[in-house]
């Protein structure tokens, strides 16, 4: 960490516009023509607050590639967002190996999650400090590997701590630097319109926000309100039937996207523990294709839809650019 008050926009060298940065290189978006899981974890280790049950570790790496291997050659896999950042045992290393393996390309992350996982070092430092750190990683990178995406940035509760505040205003601050976009943890679905303001509030634009977690929080008002302001509306715990049931996350997606608001919706599993994986009796990464997206158009949505959930809105997300439709969202239509 460096010292300094201000982040110049030109030090985070900024991402090409339709270029994805991922842990193997830099990737056109247009290259990405099969589904994209928006928010998952491939390396992590919650076990410091959630308990041991909360990694996913080395052991864990060949099941994981396998797993995604499967879903590229059954569903046309193409893209993971892996939002694993600091303090929550992001392994970039371990990234790059479970890419390589699978075949899938995988974007990784920087950040800070939200106050029980920020370390030590973080302290009082402010903001701009703070947004230098992240801004000095994304633009020289980590062992090589430069992170595509800021997130998943955290707080709990309807309004952030003051720590929590500051590591929101810094992922701004360097989203602002950089070009590229932040992605929220909200827990529990809560708290998403103070991160909003908070993170506008600092100069960052609606549409480079994701918020996370919405489909835990049975309000489609706030659905409506973020995605009318611009930001992404993430439902991105699907599968999670101890904290949300599918049937319910249905009902609020239809309501979103009936309110005209399906491009601002970004889908995907959030396996953040290793008994979500298939091999241990979990649903895995590919619930989503397997089971809420047949949902889905048992509901009506056709093909163009689901590839604008699956495909295009993640990737107009992290590089800013509109794709044309093309094959995607879990099989054939």
């Amino acid at each position: 960490m460096t010292g300094g008050t201000a982040v110049p926009v030109a030090a985070g060298r900024r991402a090409g516009r339709g270029l994805l940065r991922t842990v193997s290189g830099t990737l056109p978006a247009s290259a990405v023509r099969g589904p994209v899981l928006a928010h998952e974890h491939l390396a992590l280790d919650l076990s410091r607050g959630a308990g041991p049950a909360a990694t996913l570790g080395p052991r864990h790496r060949s099941a994981i590639a396998g797993e995604l291997a499967a879903l590229r050659r059954e569903f046309g896999l193409s893209l993971v967002v892996e939002l694993t950042c600091r303090g929550m045992g992001r392994d970039l290393a371990g990234l790059a190996r479970i890419a390589a393996a699978s075949g899938v390309a995988v974007v990784s992350a920087t950040g800070w999650y939200y106050e029980a996982f920020h370390p030590p070092g973080l302290g009082d430092a402010g903001p701009e400090l703070l947004a230098e750190t992240l801004v000095e990683e994304i633009r020289d990178g980590c062992g090589g590997i430069r992170p595509g995406v800021i997130g998943e940035i955290g707080s709990h509760g309807d309004v952030p701590s003051e720590p929590e505040a500051r590591v929101l205003t810094a992922a701004a601050l360097a989203a602002c630097a950089t070009g590229l976009p932040v992605v929220t943890h909200a827990g529990l679905g809560r708290g998403g319109r103070a991160q909003l303001g908070l993170l506008t509030a600092a100069g960052l634009p609606p549409h480079r926000i994701a918020v996370g977690h919405q489909d835990l929080l049975d309000d489609p008002a706030v659905h409506r309100e973020l995605a009318a302001a611009g930001a992404y509306v993430c439902f991105d715990t699907v599968g999670k039937e101890r904290y949300q049931s599918d049937a319910v996350r249905l009902r609020l997606l239809l309501a979103l996207l009936e309110a005209g608001h399906a491009d601002r919706v970004l889908l995907s599993c959030d396996v953040s523990r290793h008994g979500y994986l298939v091999g241990e009796g979990g649903t895995g990464y590919g619930h989503l294709f397997r089971s809420f997206v047949p949902r889905l158009r048992a509901a009506g949505a056709d093909a163009r839809l689901i590839d604008g959930l699956t495909r295009r809105n993640p990737l107009r997300f992290l590089t800013g650019c509109d794709l044309p439709y093309g094959t995607a969202g879990g099989g054939s239509p």
